[in-house]
């Protein structure tokens, strides 16, 4: 099949899995067309199934804000004229499932029938996507979408909650790909570089948004840090970082935390680590909980959106409620503190990742793939 995959080119989670999803199909011998403003982060080799288009906006001073959704729609409809694409696949509502609707309906005109496949990814729904300014255009979309997907039961639950949907949501959730190199979860890692070694690493990675509860991490390491011996490193970059570095100082720990900033050495990371953190206020997967289970890292979140599907409580790590910060802290040393239990935990959270391994998730992909284009026949 030749596919246009529609993301945005950054490193969050939807923009990832776009991608991931795009290499693995490739590697199946699929021809893959990115279509986008920028190259995708985790695009970083070319082969000869996949293909890189970039999006121009022109500037104008006629705009106060230049119109992206027409030239992305523009550029897919020439896109698919050139290369023959059969298939677009848009990653998150807006405006990529808006702007697909609008290349398949000048296609039309010009005698060229395609389908779209509009997959949700979290915030495209449960916050940018409620707002008053986009709900019709959104609703609009996905229900002029010949196949909907969603990454989690609860973001699909969300999304007829919040919109008046009538088409079927089908859910596929994010997935990992488990090399060789993440199935020993006892291998060196050269923790030395990082810590002592009788200090644990905690780990928390995200785009460090307000959503993200960044400050509630550095109170969990705080406590933890009292009880043991501890680093904390933070991988990331956002609007929260300045306070979070902040807290740290004002609590004496900024010795013990590092901040990263954004990283394209995640595995190297996680390799490190000990256990991971995440106290959202709401993810709609929980992509990064995932990729920490993947390398045989437990993980201590919260209990919202559709973190429990990934994080199994008991067993791949725990889960508390929002804020509940000496909750967690407190299963946090359950686990840290003795290193038999640690183990357990480690090989447990790899176990539960192999579930999400990307060779069972793509196939369904590919399926629904089938079934949007037997619609046009």
């Amino acid at each position: 099949m030749k596919i246009a995959i529609v993301c945005y080119p950054t490193f969050g989670g939807s923009g990832v899995v776009a991608t991931e999803l795009g290499l693995e199909l490739a590697r199946r011998g699929h021809e893959i067309h990115f279509i986008t403003y920028s190259q995708p982060v985790r695009l970083a080799l070319l082969n000869a199934n996949i293909h890189y288009h970039e999006v121009h906006v022109p500037e104008y001073p006629l705009f106060h804000y230049q119109p992206y959704e027409l030239a992305l729609s523009s550029k897919l409809v020439d896109m698919v004229k050139l290369h023959g694409i059969e298939l677009l696949h848009v990653h998150y509502a807006i405006p990529h499932a808006y702007a697909g609707y609008m290349a398949k309906k000048m296609l039309k005109e010009q005698g060229i029938h395609i389908p779209m496949v509009t997959t949700l990814h979290g915030t495209d729904i449960t916050l940018v996507g409620k707002h008053p300014t986009y709900k019709p255009a959104v609703s609009f979309s996905i229900n002029h979408s010949d196949v909907v997907t969603s990454v989690s039961e609860n973001l699909k639950e969300d999304t007829y909650k919040h919109f008046d949907i009538n088409r079927e949501i089908t859910v596929i959730p994010n997935f990992i790909e488990i090399d060789k190199n993440k199935t020993d979860i006892t291998s060196e890692c050269h923790r030395s570089m990082m810590a002592t070694e009788t200090q644990k690493i905690i780990t928390h990675i995200s785009n460090f948004r307000g959503v993200k509860r960044i400050i509630d991490v550095v109170k969990v390491f705080y406590e933890v840090q009292k009880s043991i011996p501890a680093k904390l490193m933070m991988v990331g970059d956002g609007p929260e970082k300045a306070e979070a570095e902040d807290l740290c100082d004002k609590l004496g720990i900024g010795d013990k935390v590092i901040f990263f900033g954004n990283s394209h050495e995640i595995d190297k990371i996680l390799c490190f680590s000990d256990l991971f953190l995440l106290p959202s206020e709401t993810e709609s997967f929980g992509l990064a909980a995932l990729e920490a289970m993947a390398s045989g890292v437990p993980v201590i979140s919260t209990n919202t959106g559709g973190l429990p599907e990934v994080n199994r409580d008991g067993v791949s790590g725990y889960l508390s409620n929002v804020g509940d910060v000496q909750d967690m802290a407190q299963k946090a040393l359950s686990i840290l503190s003795d290193d038999e239990v640690l183990l357990k935990f480690k090989s447990n959270a790899l176990k539960v990742a192999q579930e999400f391994n990307i060779d069972k998730i793509v196939p369904l992909y590919e399926q629904l793939y089938r079934k949007a284009l037997k619609k046009l026949v």
